[in-house]
């Protein structure tokens, strides 16, 4: 009897030892984990105050001849990284460059507002009439459609490849309406307006033609200025006819032969055989400092968590495997 209580007793103690010793390690870690939390804060606190630095004025100039090489890519628009702004930005930078011998521009683009592609343009245009001695040269990846076309336009020549979609020379404005499911449903449009025309495109009102008529007007205004750009930028060597305006697209095979393009070729091709200069230098947006630290923070903080919560799982697991 009195080795079975001596037996229960150190059980006891043991357990015990082992719940006090558990706890202090829990303690511990949530103390590590307070600290980490801590130090991670204040280092966004950190790197917030030193994203406001532009760090881009204490990068040099690249001090070796080269083609100068600037991406357009994805949907030509305000807010975007193909927005006018960013662009004219990167190309002015690549045309003062005294080491640039030419300039690239990669385009990949279904096209965007009218607007941000004609400032490109413009720019384009400017910047090739103040640094004569510099061509810019248009080179399409898979897509130069609609604004995307508008701005390579602007190009002393552009290529591409074979199987490229070239063109799209057309405007659109996308509406809808919904009066007959609404007279299905029994929902009634209650609109105010103050002008006849305010509630222009309004989805849950009957098409107006004289409204239709307006907007029509308007769109085929901003379709001939994209023409007239295009034809400014491509000369003589386009081949107009009934669809060349259309707004279809083609490959980079129907695009050559209706002179949309120059030729095949990539950014290599370019600067080599064009250009004659091999060495290229991209010229993109300059990250800030936050965007540069917390690039791979996310991705690392939920493996940590992740790991973090596997770990408390597995305890939980043990604690009533006991």
């Amino acid at each position: 009897m009195s080795n079975e209580t001596s037996d229960n007793a150190r059980w006891e103690r043991e357990t015990l030892q082992q719940i006090v010793k558990e706890h202090l390690q829990e303690k511990k870690r949530a103390r590590r984990w307070n600290l980490f939390f801590r130090l991670l804060i204040l280092g966004y606190i950190g790197v917030a105050l030193l994203s406001f630095v532009d760090w881009s004025s204490f990068k040099e100039a690249p001090a070796k001849a080269h083609t100068a090489v600037v991406r357009l890519k994805g949907l030509i628009a305000d807010g975007q990284p193909a927005s006018a702004a960013t662009i004219n930005k990167l190309l002015r930078k690549a045309f003062d460059d005294k080491n640039t011998r030419g300039v690239v521009l990669e385009v990949n683009s279904p096209g965007g507002t009218p607007v941000q592609a004609a400032l490109i343009y413009a720019e384009i245009k400017r910047l090739r009439a103040q640094h004569p001695d510099k061509k810019l040269y248009a080179v399409v990846a898979d897509l130069c459609a609609s604004g995307g076309y508008y701005v390579a336009s602007a190009a002393d020549e552009i290529y591409a490849s074979p199987s490229s979609m070239v063109g799209s020379i057309g405007v659109r404005l996308d509406a809808f309406g919904v009066v007959d499911l609404m007279h299905k449903l029994g929902i009634e449009r209650r609109t105010l307006v103050a002008g006849k025309n305010k509630a222009l495109l309004d989805p849950s009102a009957p098409r107006n033609e004289a409204q239709t008529t307006h907007l029509q007007h308007m769109l085929d205004e901003v379709h001939q200025q994209f023409i007239d750009a295009v034809k400014k930028g491509r000369g003589s060597r386009l081949i107009i006819d009934d669809d060349i305006f259309s707004g279809l697209v083609w490959s980079g095979e129907s695009a050559k032969r209706r002179g949309l393009i120059d030729g095949f070729g990539d950014t290599r091709y370019v600067a080599e055989e064009k250009i004659g200069v091999k060495h290229t230098v991209v010229y993109e947006r300059e990250k800030t400092l936050l965007e540069e630290l917390t690039r791979g923070v996310g991705v690392s903080l939920g493996m940590v968590l992740s790991e973090r919560l596997v770990e408390g799982v597995a305890n939980q697991a043990a604690w009533r495997a006991q």
